[in-house]
């Protein structure tokens, strides 16, 4: 129930009207308005001239041009003195520069800025964000029990009651589910929350309510986000400041990052929009108010850094939810280091992308298995230092990572894999298990 996740969780407070989380701080973020266009005065209007005694006649070209001019500047001087006495051009309305404004009959689309992005996207997906406050024990050294309580956030993706949020806001800081949840709308109505499951693979988890005609947010892509575009995080920092809005951009995608329980969350979204303590499981959005994230993590001893973990990456368990299903990920056994030019020259490899298939260590230092005994790889066929370039015709590269391909599929599902073991190129069909929830 700690929250935001990262290298460093304080332990909560144990008020609920004042309710502190445990992870990662960071620095909020706040946009002054933009200033009013300033008005501009009326020009004034043309003198008078008076009557002078007739001049010499000349008729040199810069006579001709002297008077040209002349003529040019009385005829549209009367022109705006018509129109200003008609009405039909008011100098004195905000943001007139005293030019004619030339209309055509239809109208021109205006291009959104980013502050109305922001506006509309939070007006649309604002009421579809939850504050979820969490209540618990755990059992201490001595074999007592310690009480404790968080607050997070979570975005409503099923106006039949169904929250998705992160697990870590959901579970004690011994790793079990909380004993008591109860999610706060945005409107102050409170629910008694139950966790419909946790994900096996990332840090994300799945809460229902009893109610129903809620407003839910919609559910868009992270496949074609670009480094660079808007980005909108909704939540409720430090626990109290409900449905708080701050904004930025996609600051790059396919980050890892280590978290203080020793878990690597991957292939997730760097923002620099402001996520604090509160924020976790809020939704990251996109100029149309469409989720394209869930928040979990910022970085710890940072200032503007923040991550999300994708939204295409938790479709699969909201479908899973709504059809009934436990929640359950694809799994191969295998463990892999992503192959890039760096990874090609070091392990001699003749490709420049997949996931090349590696012993790693595990928490305390031991050596684990490139490829889990009995396992769908190990079944296959698959062998240490083969490189795995595609899962069911999809390419794997750094855009496309193995954990993020398969988790477009389902247990169970037989799939075909392309395999690079030195020079050669090898297939080989598997059957996908379970992902275990210990792994």
């Amino acid at each position: 129930m700690t929250d935001p996740l990262d290298l460093t969780e304080e332990p909560a407070s144990a008020d609920i009207p004042e309710p502190a989380e445990a992870p990662i701080p960071d620095g909020p973020d706040e946009v002054a308005p933009s200033s009013a266009p300033a008005a501009v005065a009326p020009s004034s209007a043309p003198a008078a001239l008076a009557p002078s005694a007739p001049a010499p006649r000349r008729t040199g070209p810069a006579s001709i041009v002297a008077v040209s001019l002349l003529s040019a500047i009385l005829a549209a001087g009367g022109t705006v003195l018509a129109l200003k006495g008609s009405g039909a051009l008011d100098l004195s309305a905000p943001g007139s520069n005293g030019a004619p404004v030339v209309t055509t009959g239809t109208r021109v689309p205006l291009s959104i800025d980013e502050s109305s992005a922001v506006i509309d996207a939070a007006a649309k997906a604002g009421p579809a964000v939850v504050r979820i406050f969490v209540s618990g024990t755990v059992t201490d050294p001595a074999g007592g029990t310690i009480p404790e309580q968080g607050v997070g956030s979570g975005v409503i993706f099923d106006a039949a009651g169904w929250i998705l949020t992160n697990r870590h806001v959901v579970t004690d800081s011994g790793g079990g589910i909380a004993d008591k949840l109860t999610v706060e709308l945005k409107d102050g109505r409170q629910f008694d929350g139950t966790v419909y499951g946790v994900d096996t693979l990332t840090d994300l988890a799945i809460v229902r309510i009893e109610a129903d005609g809620l407003t839910a947010a919609t559910i868009g892509s992270s496949a074609d986000l670009e480094v660079g575009q808007l980005a909108i995080a909704i939540g409720s920092p430090l626990g109290t400041f409900s449905n708080t809005v701050t904004s930025g951009i996609v600051s790059a995608i396919g980050r890892s990052v280590t978290v203080q329980s020793g878990e690597r969350l991957n292939n997730l979204i760097q923002t620099d929009a402001a996520i604090n303590p509160g924020n976790s499981g809020g939704p990251l959005l996109d100029a149309g108010g469409s989720v394209i994230g869930v928040n979990t993590a910022v970085a710890q001893d940072s200032n503007g850094i923040g991550f999300a973990i994708p939204i295409d990456i938790a479709r699969p368990i909201l479908q899973q939810a709504l059809t009934g299903q436990e929640l359950s990920r694809p799994y191969i056994g295998v463990r892999y280091q992503a192959v890039d030019r760096q990874v090609q020259e070091e392990q001699g490899l003749s490709v420049d992308h997949g996931a090349f298939v590696s012993r790693s260590r595990g928490a305390g230092g031991e050596a684990l298995d490139a490829v889990i005994g009995d396992g769908p790889a190990d079944k296959a066929g698959v062998r240490e230092g083969d490189v795995i370039v595609g899962v069911g015709g999809k390419t794997i590269d750094t855009e496309h990572p193995l954990d993020l391909v398969l988790a477009g599929f389902a247990p169970g599902q037989t799939i075909e894999i392309e395999v690079v073991r030195g020079t050669a190129t090898l297939t080989f069909t598997l059957t996908l298990g379970t992902r275990p929830s210990d792994l």
